[in-house]
């Protein structure tokens, strides 16, 4: 649990630095779970963002942008008539906890003055965005609804009066002094860490862990000295925002954590730090909500296509026996008259092997032997006829299966507004219903939202992200003698560079960008092409985003995530 307690307080300091006495301008909902509010402070827009997210639950300042939905929801129109206009007057904590109240002051439609409070609540999945009437302590709404029938303690529901969550009576860490602390911690019982937490609010595991580690040999003079000389280096402000990545995980707290062995990024703010290590967490998990359907499907398309060709395959090699059934036929004609009906097999001389022997032949005891041996023709005019058929299908079939293989890896990299563009292309190929038929022709005559890029020299660089993407970059949008850029034989993204003769670095750092928006995301050495767009055609009828292309250079980068971030426009 990196966003504790000791986190929160300093993040409540951070805000209260740059928000203080600011004004809210703009309220937005992006998604359920997340508000952001627009706030003019000190000369400054800031975007404040709260997130009652289950698993990312969290409030900072953002530089991400965010997709708005073309309808707010309820929560938001409802933020707009009571915030909108007013002035956050002061940001404060709740004892030690994780709850942060927002003091809000405006008036209300009438002239009279007002005053709301913004209470989040980050509590994992019972995280929620409360507004309360402060003068009469009323809920007018919040993103999540509770009912007494869910928590017996309190009701978070329009209408209710706002209750704290019960207190869970732990001493405040900031509070306290050796003896304190030595009173709290029982030495003979171990799990040292546990205590911590259990007995001073707002510290979790990670702070624990990290008193512990610094203590050295755990004992009564060194556990209280570590504890209190990294509360007085929070309370003083002597942070440093950092991220730790081991091999398996990531973590991010209010200053490198020494028990934690790994690789140290530092930020210079909290709301930096906090960036950078939700970057696309979040997101990827509200893509994995909205497009489940989807990756089931393409999967299961997928999936179909390859038990196909297993099928066309063994199809075809039952017509390359098309041989040995006209020459049964012909060996059968020429011994009609050693044939009865009834018989069931026949074995007659090979006069096609060079030895001389004899071969049997299967009869239908139905059929005369005149019959039979039309049946054998039969069946080799059919396997011979079969072969160019069945040879187109395993082609076409496996088009299917690269073309959902590519539609696969852009579900895994895409952002919310990509999956949307990705289930009208679905529509689009009849692979889907459409669920919108009175927006379909404003959905195909909508132009699909591009990811921009700078390079380090200022070039301009264009991302597409699905098909949809793919296609109007490449065949719409760039200029016949820009440089164009994909994955060599890898599903991955189009890449276009504005500029007709990039220098070698923008050139590397396009293919680092289509590597990265690539399958091979996770891979090193990987292989990308480039050459102008004029080189680059679109067959007729091939599948949305495919293209053939010539004249080609490949370059060998590694995908670099933070260069993503750092290039992002």
């Amino acid at each position: 649990m990196s966003f504790d307690g000791l986190f929160t307080k300093a993040m409540v300091d951070e805000l209260t630095r740059t928000l203080k006495g600011g004004r809210i301008n703009k309220v937005h909902q992006p998604y359920k779970n997340e508000v952001i509010l627009t706030i003019r402070a000190n000369g400054v827009n800031q975007k404040l963002l709260f997130s009652a997210h289950p698993s990312y639950a969290r409030v900072q300042l953002t530089n991400e942008a965010y997709d708005n939905p073309s309808e707010p929801p309820m929560f938001c129109m409802l933020l707009r008539k009571h915030i909108e206009g007013y002035i956050l007057e002061d940001v404060y904590q709740v004892e030690n906890d994780r709850m942060i109240i927002f003091e809000i002051k405006g008036r209300n439609e009438i002239g009279d003055v007002s005053y709301k409070q913004l209470i989040i609540e980050i509590m994992g999945r019972h995280s929620n965005i409360v507004l309360v009437d402060k003068t009469r302590n009323i809920i007018l709404d919040s993103v999540k609804h509770v009912s007494f029938a869910v928590n017996s303690h309190r009701a978070i529901l329009p209408g209710q009066t706002y209750i704290y969550p019960p207190e869970q009576n732990k001493q405040n860490p900031f509070m306290v002094g050796t003896d304190d602390i030595l009173r709290k911690i029982d030495f003979n019982s171990g799990k040292l860490d546990k205590q911590i937490v259990e007995h001073f609010a707002g510290t979790s595991p990670l702070f624990a862990k990290e008193v512990i580690y610094q203590s050295g040999i755990a004992n009564r003079a060194t556990i209280p000295t570590a504890f209190l000389q990294l509360i007085e280096r929070i309370k003083s402000g002597e942070l440093v925002p950092s991220i730790m990545s081991t091999d398996n995980k990531e973590v991010f707290y209010l200053f490198p954590l020494q028990h934690i062995k790994g690789e140290v990024k530092t930020f210079s703010t909290l709301s930096e730090l906090l960036d950078r290590f939700y970057f696309g967490k979040a997101e990827r998990d509200r893509v994995k909500q909205q497009g489940n359907d989807i990756e089931r499907l393409i999967i299961n398309e997928k999936e179909k296509n390859e038990k196909k060709i297993e099928k066309l395959e063994s199809t075809l090699r039952e017509a390359e026996k098309a041989d040995q059934l006209q020459r049964f036929g012909e060996l059968l004609t020429a011994n009609l008259y050693a044939a009865k009906k009834g018989m069931k097999e026949i074995e007659v001389i090979d006069y096609y092997d060079e030895m001389g022997g004899t071969v049997a032949i299967a009869l239908d005891p139905r059929k005369t032997p005149s019959e039979n041996a039309q049946k054998y023709f039969s069946k080799y005019q059919k396997a011979k006829n079969s072969v160019s058929i069945v040879i187109e299908q395993i082609e076409k079939a496996r088009e299917e299966v690269l073309y959902f293989e590519n539609l696969l890896q852009q579900v895994q990299s895409a952002s919310p507004k990509d999956i949307q563009e990705i289930r009208e292309e679905l529509v689009e190929g009849g692979y889907i219903r459409d669920r919108q038929k009175r927006n379909a022709k404003k959905i195909s005559n909508a132009k699909p939202i591009l990811d921009h890029y700078l390079s380090s020299d200022g070039t301009e660089m264009i991302v597409g992200k699905n098909n949809k993407q793919n296609d109007y970059l490449t065949n719409k949008l760039a200029a016949r003698d820009e440089i164009w850029l994909h994955t060599k034989d890898i599903p991955g993204s189009h890449v276009v560079i504005r500029s007709k003769e990039p220098s070698e670095a923008t050139v590397h750092e396009a293919a680092k960008l289509a590597a990265y928006f690539s399958k091979a995301r996770n891979s090193s050495s990987v292989p990308v092409d480039y050459t102008k767009v004029r080189y680059v055609k679109k067959p007729s009828g091939a599948k949305p985003g495919f293209v053939i292309y010539d004249n080609q250079q490949t370059v060998y980068v590694t995908p670099e995530e933070e260069l993503v971030l750092k290039l992002k426009k």
